[in-house]
Formats: C-alpha cells, sequence, structure tokens
C-alpha cells in the first residue's frame, strides 16, 4: 500500500499529475479540486491509494489522508469502484459527503455523475453507519442530520398506528433531548414511542 507521495510536480493534466519522488515519476490520478492546488516544479504531498488489478495498478491522490480514508470506505459499497469514488470526491467535500450519507440526503448524493436515485439510497443504506463523525453545526447540532433520522422516526409511528400529528410531536420531543452525537434510530424511536405511550 503506498500511502502518500511526497515529491516535485513533474507534471499536470486533466485528470492527474505526475509526482517525481527520488527520481522515478509517479501518474497519480487526482480531482479537480486536488489539481488546482498543484504547480509543475513545486513540491507536493498526496495521500494516496493504490488499486491493484489484474492488469493494472493505479495510483490515486488526494489533498489529505480524510479523502483518502472516504474514498477507500465509498469502495466498501456495492456497485463503486474507484473511479465512481473518486467523482463524489471531486463533487462534494468529505464532510458534505458524510451528512449527506448521515441524513439519507439521496438528492446531494445524485448529483455525482453516475449515481442515479437506487445507487443513492444503497450508499446511505450500506455506509450510513461506518461513515464517521459528521461535523457539528456552529449550535452545537450535528450538521443536519436531524432531518435524516427524524423522518425516520415519524415513519416508524405512523407505521404502527399514531397520526402524522402525534407522529411531529413525539419527534420534537425527542429532539429537544438529543445533544451532540445522534443515537441510533431504533433507539430514537423507542424513546418516541414511550412519549407517545405517556400521552395514550
Amino acid at each position: 500500500m503506498i500511502a502518500s507521495v511526497r515529491g516535485t510536480v513533474a507534471a499536470v493534466s486533466p485528470d492527474g499529475a505526475v509526482i517525481e519522488v527520488g527520481g522515478v515519476g509517479l501518474t497519480v490520478h487526482c480531482a479537480p479540486g486536488t489539481l488546482a492546488n498543484l504547480r509543475v516544479g513545486t513540491p507536493a504531498r498526496l495521500a494516496t491509494s493504490l488499486v491493484v488489478r489484474e492488469d493494472s495498478l493505479t495510483l490515486y491522490g488526494f489533498a489529505d489522508d480524510d479523502e483518502r480514508a472516504l474514498f477507500e470506505l465509498l469502495q466498501t459499497a456495492s456497485g463503486v469502484g474507484p473511479r465512481l469514488a473518486q467523482a463524489v470526491l471531486a463533487v462534494h467535500p468529505p464532510d458534505v459527503v458524510r451528512k449527506a450519507v448521515a441524513n439519507g440526503d439521496t438528492a446531494t448524493l445524485t448529483r455525482v455523475p453516475g449515481i442515479g436515485k437506487k445507487g443513492a439510497e444503497r450508499l446511505v443504506l450500506e455506509l450510513r453507519d461506518r461513515i464517521g463523525p459528521v461535523p457539528v453545526g456552529p449550535d452545537g447540532a450535528a450538521g443536519v442530520t436531524t432531518g435524516g433520522w427524524a423522518e425516520q422516526v415519524r415513519q416508524g409511528l405512523i407505521g404502527l398506528g399514531w397520526t402524522a400529528a402525534q407522529a411531529d410531536q413525539a419527534v420534537a420531543a425527542v429532539a429537544e433531548g438529543v445533544d451532540g452525537a445522534v443515537p441510533p434510530v431504533p433507539v430514537l424511536l423507542k424513546q418516541a414511542i414511550r412519549l407517545l405511550g405517556r400521552t395514550r
């Protein structure tokens, strides 16, 4: 595994760069955002991920270790290869991807060329529990994650027989008690059911 490369930028092309390391030029495939910060003749350090295939060895480069980690995680989802994983990071920064997956925000994910609605839903389903910490907002809330779990809990309550108004009231009450990291949806659903049980 080649975790990173440091050297002089020898060339930059639309889809990658050549980094000269110890007299050897390494071709590194990069997203446009990463390439924008590279200048020929200047030193650079890229976090990298080596993708091994039967007929090729391809090195993908990233601005930092966080991007590389997300690139590798995305590939653990069904139907996501290195090119699609890199396309995700070319469209959205890691924080936006994490929020979208945590929230079930398929609209954001489908902005990536090659990801349709079903593909976005699959990403959410397979990666939600492994996406890692979601950045907190300025008010201390976990980004916009409330929208994702709130809708799931609401639909769960309605499916169990409560009215939409009752479900909304319970979700609002549960949200008041969520401080910092958002518990798993089943835990929140149980809290909402307990709250509604008291009002019956």
